[in-house]
C-alpha cells in the first residue's frame, strides 16, 4: 500500500512532524528523515492490528496550489 506524508517543522519545538493523512497517525523526529522514520514505525505498527481501519481505496489525495497576497505582520 502507498500512502502520502505531510511534513512540517514545529516551531516551538524544532522537531519535525510527519502526518498519514489516510491513517490519521502522527510521528516526529529531529530531522525529516527520523520523522518519517518514526511515522513509518508507527504506521506498520498501527497496520499490523487486527483492528486497524484501512482507509477508503476511493479516497484521492491530491496538491491544490492557491495563490495568496503576503498579509502585513503587525507589530
Amino acid at each position: 500500500m502507498q500512502f502520502t506524508a505531510t511534513i512540517k517543522k514545529d516551531d516551538e519545538t524544532g522537531l519535525y512532524v510527519a502526518w498519514c493523512a489516510e491513517l490519521d497517525i502522527a510521528s516526529q523526529g529531529e530531522s525529516v528523515e527520523d520523522a518519517l522514520n518514526n511515522l513509518k514505525e508507527a504506521m506498520e505498527l498501527y497496520l499490523e492490528d487486527e483492528d486497524a481501519m484501512f482507509p477508503d481505496e476511493n479516497v484521492l489525495i491530491s496538491v491544490i496550489e492557491i495563490p495568496v497576497k503576503q498579509a502585513k505582520i503587525k507589530q
